[in-house]
Protein backbone atom coordinates (compact mmCIF):
# COMPACT_ATOMS: atom_id res chain seq x y z
CA UNK A 1 0.00 0.00 0.00
CA UNK A 2 0.78 3.91 -0.45
CA UNK A 3 0.40 5.98 1.86
CA UNK A 4 -3.27 7.32 0.58
CA UNK A 5 -4.09 3.65 0.53
CA UNK A 6 -2.38 3.26 4.22
CA UNK A 7 -4.40 6.19 5.49
CA UNK A 8 -7.87 4.86 4.02
CA UNK A 9 -7.60 1.41 5.43
CA UNK A 10 -6.36 2.84 8.85
CA UNK A 11 -9.71 4.94 8.55
CA UNK A 12 -12.50 3.31 7.05
CA UNK A 13 -11.06 -0.50 7.47
CA UNK A 14 -10.70 -0.52 11.48
CA UNK A 15 -13.69 0.33 14.17
CA UNK A 16 -13.05 3.88 15.13
CA UNK A 17 -15.04 4.88 18.36
CA UNK A 18 -15.33 8.56 16.75
CA UNK A 19 -17.65 7.86 14.18
CA UNK A 20 -18.94 4.52 14.99
CA UNK A 21 -19.40 4.95 18.97
CA UNK A 22 -20.15 1.90 21.58
CA UNK A 23 -20.10 -0.83 18.87
CA UNK A 24 -16.17 0.09 18.05
CA UNK A 25 -15.31 0.42 21.29
CA UNK A 26 -12.81 -2.56 22.72
CA UNK A 27 -11.71 -2.38 25.92
CA UNK A 28 -9.24 -4.51 27.40
CA UNK A 29 -5.46 -4.92 27.30
CA UNK A 30 -4.60 -8.13 25.53
CA UNK A 31 -4.76 -7.19 21.52
CA UNK A 32 -2.38 -4.11 22.12
CA UNK A 33 0.06 -6.58 25.05
CA UNK A 34 0.27 -9.09 21.91
CA UNK A 35 0.50 -6.92 19.33
CA UNK A 36 3.35 -4.50 20.72
CA UNK A 37 5.34 -7.76 21.86
CA UNK A 38 5.05 -8.84 17.89
CA UNK A 39 6.81 -5.28 16.60
CA UNK A 40 9.36 -6.07 19.89
CA UNK A 41 7.82 -3.90 22.89
CA UNK A 42 9.12 -0.21 21.64
CA UNK A 43 7.16 0.93 24.76
CA UNK A 44 9.68 -0.72 26.85
CA UNK A 45 12.28 1.75 25.93
CA UNK A 46 10.15 5.57 26.75
CA UNK A 47 9.85 7.52 29.72
CA UNK A 48 5.58 8.23 29.97
CA UNK A 49 3.79 10.93 31.21
CA UNK A 50 -0.19 9.51 30.93
CA UNK A 51 -3.15 11.88 31.20
CA UNK A 52 -6.86 10.63 31.85
CA UNK A 53 -9.84 12.99 32.98
CA UNK A 54 -13.06 13.86 31.37
CA UNK A 55 -12.35 17.65 30.01
CA UNK A 56 -8.79 19.15 29.66
CA UNK A 57 -6.64 15.91 28.76
CA UNK A 58 -5.64 17.12 25.41
CA UNK A 59 -4.81 20.89 26.50
CA UNK A 60 -3.00 19.38 29.38
CA UNK A 61 -0.65 17.41 27.32
CA UNK A 62 -0.18 20.05 24.55
CA UNK A 63 0.99 22.54 27.42
CA UNK A 64 2.91 20.10 29.21
CA UNK A 65 4.56 19.37 25.60
CA UNK A 66 5.31 22.76 24.90
CA UNK A 67 6.83 23.57 28.41
CA UNK A 68 9.04 20.19 28.07
CA UNK A 69 9.96 20.95 24.07
CA UNK A 70 11.02 25.47 25.74
CA UNK A 71 13.54 23.09 28.40
CA UNK A 72 15.03 21.41 25.76
CA UNK A 73 13.73 18.21 25.48
CA UNK A 74 12.49 16.01 22.25
CA UNK A 75 9.09 15.05 23.66
CA UNK A 76 6.86 12.30 21.36
CA UNK A 77 2.97 13.99 22.09
CA UNK A 78 -0.15 11.13 21.09
CA UNK A 79 -3.67 12.97 21.44
CA UNK A 80 -7.08 12.69 19.91
CA UNK A 81 -9.16 13.21 18.06
CA UNK A 82 -7.66 14.95 14.90
CA UNK A 83 -9.24 17.76 12.85
CA UNK A 84 -8.35 17.20 9.45
CA UNK A 85 -5.33 14.80 8.89
CA UNK A 86 -5.00 11.80 10.95
CA UNK A 87 -1.35 12.86 11.36
CA UNK A 88 -2.45 14.96 14.07
CA UNK A 89 -2.64 12.45 16.34
CA UNK A 90 1.20 11.73 16.75
CA UNK A 91 3.65 14.37 16.84
CA UNK A 92 7.66 14.89 17.86
CA UNK A 93 8.14 18.53 18.60
CA UNK A 94 5.43 19.84 16.92
CA UNK A 95 6.13 17.75 13.23
CA UNK A 96 3.49 15.27 12.85
CA UNK A 97 4.58 11.44 12.03
CA UNK A 98 6.15 11.23 8.78
CA UNK A 99 3.90 9.42 5.94
CA UNK A 100 6.65 7.51 4.78
CA UNK A 101 6.61 5.90 8.28
CA UNK A 102 2.98 5.01 8.42
CA UNK A 103 2.91 3.49 4.86
CA UNK A 104 6.01 1.32 6.16
CA UNK A 105 4.30 0.10 9.23
CA UNK A 106 0.75 -0.33 7.89
CA UNK A 107 2.38 -3.09 5.29
CA UNK A 108 4.31 -4.85 8.11
CA UNK A 109 1.63 -5.16 10.58
CA UNK A 110 -1.51 -4.92 8.36
CA UNK A 111 -1.93 -8.73 8.51
CA UNK A 112 -1.77 -9.51 12.22
CA UNK A 113 -3.73 -6.10 13.16
CA UNK A 114 -6.31 -7.28 10.92
CA UNK A 115 -6.35 -11.26 12.30
CA UNK A 116 -5.99 -9.64 15.73
CA UNK A 117 -9.12 -7.43 15.38
CA UNK A 118 -7.81 -4.74 16.47
CA UNK A 119 -9.41 -1.21 16.41
CA UNK A 120 -8.47 1.73 14.91
CA UNK A 121 -7.38 3.51 18.09
CA UNK A 122 -5.08 0.23 19.27
CA UNK A 123 -3.20 0.26 15.77
CA UNK A 124 -3.16 4.10 16.56
CA UNK A 125 -0.82 3.77 19.80
CA UNK A 126 0.90 1.15 18.80
CA UNK A 127 2.43 3.35 15.92
CA UNK A 128 2.75 5.93 17.90
CA UNK A 129 4.86 4.33 20.90
CA UNK A 130 6.88 2.68 17.81
CA UNK A 131 7.33 6.14 16.01
CA UNK A 132 8.46 7.71 19.62
CA UNK A 133 10.94 5.24 19.99
CA UNK A 134 12.70 5.10 16.35
CA UNK A 135 12.87 9.00 16.90
CA UNK A 136 14.68 8.45 20.70
CA UNK A 137 12.00 11.23 22.58
CA UNK A 138 13.05 12.08 25.69
CA UNK A 139 9.59 11.77 27.26
CA UNK A 140 6.03 10.67 25.44
CA UNK A 141 2.94 12.31 26.28
CA UNK A 142 0.17 9.84 26.05
CA UNK A 143 -3.97 10.79 25.91
CA UNK A 144 -6.13 8.46 27.49
CA UNK A 145 -8.68 7.36 24.70
CA UNK A 146 -11.92 6.54 26.84
CA UNK A 147 -11.34 5.66 30.56
CA UNK A 148 -8.68 4.41 31.84
CA UNK A 149 -8.62 1.19 33.20
CA UNK A 150 -9.48 -0.31 30.08
CA UNK A 151 -7.79 1.54 27.71
CA UNK A 152 -5.20 0.89 25.16
CA UNK A 153 -2.67 3.32 26.54
CA UNK A 154 -2.82 1.85 30.37
CA UNK A 155 0.09 -0.81 29.01
CA UNK A 156 2.43 1.91 30.24
CA UNK A 157 4.36 2.49 32.80
CA UNK A 158 4.37 6.13 33.27
CA UNK A 159 6.81 8.44 35.29
CA UNK A 160 3.61 10.55 36.27
CA UNK A 161 -0.33 9.74 35.86
CA UNK A 162 -2.44 12.79 35.35
CA UNK A 163 -6.23 12.79 36.15
CA UNK A 164 -7.43 16.31 35.28
CA UNK A 165 -10.58 16.34 36.13
CA UNK A 166 -14.34 13.93 36.58
CA UNK A 167 -17.60 14.37 35.20
CA UNK A 168 -20.29 12.88 33.71
CA UNK A 169 -19.34 11.73 30.11
CA UNK A 170 -19.69 8.28 27.78
CA UNK A 171 -21.82 7.30 31.07
CA UNK A 172 -23.09 4.66 28.86
CA UNK A 173 -19.40 2.96 29.02
CA UNK A 174 -17.71 3.84 32.30
CA UNK A 175 -20.61 4.82 34.46
CA UNK A 176 -23.46 7.01 35.61
CA UNK A 177 -22.07 8.44 38.60
CA UNK A 178 -19.11 10.10 39.64
CA UNK A 179 -17.33 7.64 41.82
CA UNK A 180 -17.79 4.92 38.94
CA UNK A 181 -16.42 7.07 36.70
CA UNK A 182 -13.09 8.04 38.71
CA UNK A 183 -12.71 4.46 39.52
CA UNK A 184 -12.13 3.82 35.76
CA UNK A 185 -10.01 6.71 35.45
CA UNK A 186 -8.05 5.74 38.23
CA UNK A 187 -7.22 2.76 36.60
CA UNK A 188 -3.94 4.32 35.07
CA UNK A 189 -3.00 5.19 38.44
CA UNK A 190 0.67 2.91 38.24
CA UNK A 191 3.22 1.32 40.99
CA UNK A 192 5.65 3.72 42.26
CA UNK A 193 4.88 6.47 39.83
CA UNK A 194 3.54 10.30 40.84
CA UNK A 195 -0.12 10.51 41.21
CA UNK A 196 -1.33 14.52 39.81
CA UNK A 197 -5.01 15.04 40.21
CA UNK A 198 -5.70 18.13 38.36
CA UNK A 199 -9.00 19.52 40.65
CA UNK A 200 -10.04 18.93 43.88
CA UNK A 201 -13.02 17.27 44.88
CA UNK A 202 -14.05 15.98 48.15
CA UNK A 203 -16.41 13.43 46.90
CA UNK A 204 -13.83 11.46 45.02
CA UNK A 205 -10.58 12.11 46.38
CA UNK A 206 -10.53 9.08 48.69
CA UNK A 207 -10.86 7.10 45.30
CA UNK A 208 -7.55 7.79 43.68
CA UNK A 209 -6.16 8.42 47.10
CA UNK A 210 -7.11 4.87 48.15
CA UNK A 211 -5.58 3.49 44.66
CA UNK A 212 -2.26 5.31 45.05
CA UNK A 213 -1.76 3.76 48.51
CA UNK A 214 -2.15 0.38 47.16
CA UNK A 215 0.03 1.62 44.14
CA UNK A 216 2.32 3.14 46.54
CA UNK A 217 2.00 6.27 43.80
CA UNK A 218 3.14 9.35 45.66
CA UNK A 219 -0.04 11.28 45.28
CA UNK A 220 -0.90 15.04 44.96
CA UNK A 221 -3.95 17.12 44.54
CA UNK A 222 -4.00 20.16 43.08
CA UNK A 223 -6.30 22.24 44.85
CA UNK A 224 -5.65 25.98 44.03
CA UNK A 225 -5.11 26.70 40.48
CA UNK A 226 -2.73 29.29 39.02
CA UNK A 227 -4.68 32.29 37.40
CA UNK A 228 -4.16 35.08 34.29
CA UNK A 229 -2.06 32.81 31.78
CA UNK A 230 -4.66 32.85 29.22
CA UNK A 231 -7.58 35.01 28.44
CA UNK A 232 -9.38 31.76 27.87
CA UNK A 233 -11.33 31.20 31.04
CA UNK A 234 -11.16 27.48 31.47
CA UNK A 235 -8.03 27.07 29.70
CA UNK A 236 -6.52 28.27 33.19
CA UNK A 237 -7.80 24.82 35.28
CA UNK A 238 -5.98 23.17 32.52
CA UNK A 239 -2.62 25.62 32.80
CA UNK A 240 -2.50 25.01 36.19
CA UNK A 241 -2.63 21.50 36.26
CA UNK A 242 0.67 21.09 34.02
CA UNK A 243 2.22 23.80 36.03
CA UNK A 244 1.42 21.74 38.88
CA UNK A 245 2.28 18.15 37.20
CA UNK A 246 5.76 19.67 35.38
CA UNK A 247 7.04 21.04 39.53
CA UNK A 248 6.19 17.38 40.11
CA UNK A 249 8.26 15.58 37.45
CA UNK A 250 11.06 14.37 38.60
CA UNK A 251 14.10 13.73 36.62
CA UNK A 252 13.95 16.92 34.52
CA UNK A 253 15.93 19.88 34.73
CA UNK A 254 12.93 22.75 33.92
CA UNK A 255 13.22 26.88 34.84
CA UNK A 256 10.22 28.98 35.71
CA UNK A 257 11.04 30.64 32.28
CA UNK A 258 10.61 27.29 30.45
CA UNK A 259 7.69 27.46 32.09
CA UNK A 260 6.26 30.83 31.13
CA UNK A 261 7.80 30.41 27.78
CA UNK A 262 5.70 27.08 27.70
CA UNK A 263 2.90 28.52 28.37
CA UNK A 264 3.00 31.87 26.16
CA UNK A 265 4.45 29.74 23.05
CA UNK A 266 2.16 26.48 23.53
CA UNK A 267 0.59 26.94 19.44
CA UNK A 268 4.02 27.40 18.14
CA UNK A 269 5.42 24.66 19.84
CA UNK A 270 2.59 21.77 19.59
CA UNK A 271 0.04 23.31 16.73
CA UNK A 272 -2.62 23.06 19.60
CA UNK A 273 -6.08 24.23 18.27
CA UNK A 274 -10.05 23.26 18.71
CA UNK A 275 -10.13 24.90 21.87
CA UNK A 276 -11.58 28.69 21.84
CA UNK A 277 -9.45 28.85 18.73
CA UNK A 278 -10.20 32.11 16.69
CA UNK A 279 -10.56 31.73 12.86
CA UNK A 280 -11.63 34.60 11.24
CA UNK A 281 -12.91 38.12 12.33
CA UNK A 282 -15.81 40.63 11.33
CA UNK A 283 -17.38 38.92 12.09
CA UNK A 284 -15.37 36.93 14.81
CA UNK A 285 -15.91 33.29 14.82
CA UNK A 286 -14.96 30.92 17.65
CA UNK A 287 -14.17 26.71 17.21
CA UNK A 288 -14.60 25.17 20.03
CA UNK A 289 -14.54 20.88 20.97
CA UNK A 290 -17.41 21.13 24.07
CA UNK A 291 -18.99 18.45 23.94
CA UNK A 292 -19.98 17.22 27.26
CA UNK A 293 -22.05 19.13 30.73
CA UNK A 294 -18.53 20.56 31.81
CA UNK A 295 -17.48 21.71 28.61
CA UNK A 296 -20.43 23.37 27.96
CA UNK A 297 -20.42 25.45 31.25
CA UNK A 298 -17.22 26.61 31.14
CA UNK A 299 -17.86 27.39 27.21
CA UNK A 300 -21.02 29.64 29.09
CA UNK A 301 -18.34 31.30 31.18
CA UNK A 302 -16.13 32.28 28.37
CA UNK A 303 -18.87 33.44 26.37
CA UNK A 304 -19.68 35.65 29.63
CA UNK A 305 -16.39 37.04 29.73
CA UNK A 306 -16.72 38.48 25.36
CA UNK A 307 -17.90 41.60 23.93
CA UNK A 308 -20.72 41.14 20.87
CA UNK A 309 -23.57 42.67 19.92
CA UNK A 310 -25.27 38.99 18.72
CA UNK A 311 -24.38 35.86 19.43
CA UNK A 312 -24.61 33.17 17.02
CA UNK A 313 -24.40 29.55 17.96
CA UNK A 314 -23.71 26.50 15.42
CA UNK A 315 -24.48 23.19 16.93
CA UNK A 316 -24.10 19.47 15.51
CA UNK A 317 -23.92 16.67 17.81
CA UNK A 318 -22.91 12.76 18.11
CA UNK A 319 -25.52 10.27 18.56
CA UNK A 320 -26.97 10.32 22.03
CA UNK A 321 -26.06 13.75 23.54
CA UNK A 322 -28.35 14.95 26.09
CA UNK A 323 -28.84 18.13 24.19
CA UNK A 324 -31.03 20.00 26.04
CA UNK A 325 -28.85 19.74 28.88
CA UNK A 326 -26.28 21.30 27.24
CA UNK A 327 -28.02 23.62 25.54
CA UNK A 328 -29.04 25.08 29.02
CA UNK A 329 -25.93 26.42 29.80
CA UNK A 330 -25.95 28.81 27.07
CA UNK A 331 -27.19 32.69 26.98
CA UNK A 332 -30.77 33.06 26.67
CA UNK A 333 -30.17 35.53 24.18
CA UNK A 334 -27.83 33.08 21.73
CA UNK A 335 -28.93 32.26 18.29
CA UNK A 336 -29.00 28.73 18.29
CA UNK A 337 -28.27 26.93 14.62
CA UNK A 338 -27.61 23.31 14.21
CA UNK A 339 -26.56 21.22 11.98
CA UNK A 340 -25.58 16.96 12.10
CA UNK A 341 -21.78 15.79 11.50
CA UNK A 342 -21.51 13.99 8.29
CA UNK A 343 -20.69 10.80 10.41
CA UNK A 344 -22.32 7.62 11.34
CA UNK A 345 -22.39 8.44 14.70
CA UNK A 346 -23.74 12.46 13.94
CA UNK A 347 -27.02 12.87 15.31
CA UNK A 348 -29.82 13.94 12.77
CA UNK A 349 -32.80 16.50 12.85
CA UNK A 350 -35.18 13.43 14.17
CA UNK A 351 -32.92 13.27 17.05
CA UNK A 352 -32.86 16.51 17.51
CA UNK A 353 -36.12 16.89 17.80
CA UNK A 354 -36.94 14.37 20.47
CA UNK A 355 -34.11 15.68 22.38
CA UNK A 356 -35.16 19.71 21.95
CA UNK A 357 -39.10 18.70 21.95
CA UNK A 358 -39.59 22.81 19.85
CA UNK A 359 -38.90 23.69 16.23
CA UNK A 360 -35.36 24.85 15.45
CA UNK A 361 -33.03 26.35 12.48
CA UNK A 362 -31.55 23.13 11.05
CA UNK A 363 -29.76 22.45 8.08
CA UNK A 364 -28.14 19.26 7.84
CA UNK A 365 -25.22 20.46 5.99
CA UNK A 366 -22.75 21.98 8.23
CA UNK A 367 -21.14 24.00 5.77
CA UNK A 368 -24.80 25.89 4.42
CA UNK A 369 -25.49 26.51 7.51
CA UNK A 370 -22.17 28.05 8.75
CA UNK A 371 -22.36 30.32 5.27
CA UNK A 372 -26.43 31.17 6.19
CA UNK A 373 -25.20 32.35 9.61
CA UNK A 374 -22.42 34.12 8.82
CA UNK A 375 -24.22 36.31 5.71
CA UNK A 376 -26.74 37.64 8.56
CA UNK A 377 -24.54 38.40 11.32
CA UNK A 378 -22.57 41.58 10.88
CA UNK A 379 -18.74 42.48 12.16
CA UNK A 380 -19.73 43.16 15.82
CA UNK A 381 -21.58 39.88 16.22
CA UNK A 382 -19.97 36.23 17.23
CA UNK A 383 -20.33 32.97 16.22
CA UNK A 384 -19.60 30.30 18.13
CA UNK A 385 -19.13 26.70 16.28
CA UNK A 386 -19.42 23.64 19.12
CA UNK A 387 -20.32 20.66 20.15
CA UNK A 388 -18.15 18.12 17.93
CA UNK A 389 -14.85 18.26 16.36
CA UNK A 390 -16.00 16.54 13.41
CA UNK A 391 -17.92 19.80 12.53
CA UNK A 392 -14.74 22.33 12.15
CA UNK A 393 -13.37 19.73 9.16
CA UNK A 394 -17.06 19.83 7.72
CA UNK A 395 -17.60 23.41 8.38
CA UNK A 396 -13.77 24.97 7.49
CA UNK A 397 -13.12 22.41 4.84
Amino acid sequence: MNYKESIDWILKQLPFYHEKGKEAYKPGLDRISNFLKFINSPHKNLKFIHIGGTNGKGSTAHYISSILQESGYKVGLFTSPHFYDFRERIKVNKKKIDKDFITEFTNLNKKNIENNSMSFFELSFGLAVSYFNRNKVDIAIIEVGLGGRLDATNIINPLMSIITNISLDHTEILGDNLKDIAGEKSGIIKKDSITIIGESNNLINNVFINKAKKCNSKIFINAQHENSYSNVLYQEKNISTAIFSIKHLVGFNITEVNILNGIENVELNTGFYGRWSKISDDPKVIIDVAHNNSGFEQLAYQIEREDYKKLYIILGFTKGKKVKELIKYLPIDANLFYTSPKIDRGMKKEELLKNIGKTFNFDGNPRSQFLKVKNIASKNDLIIITGSNFLIKDILK
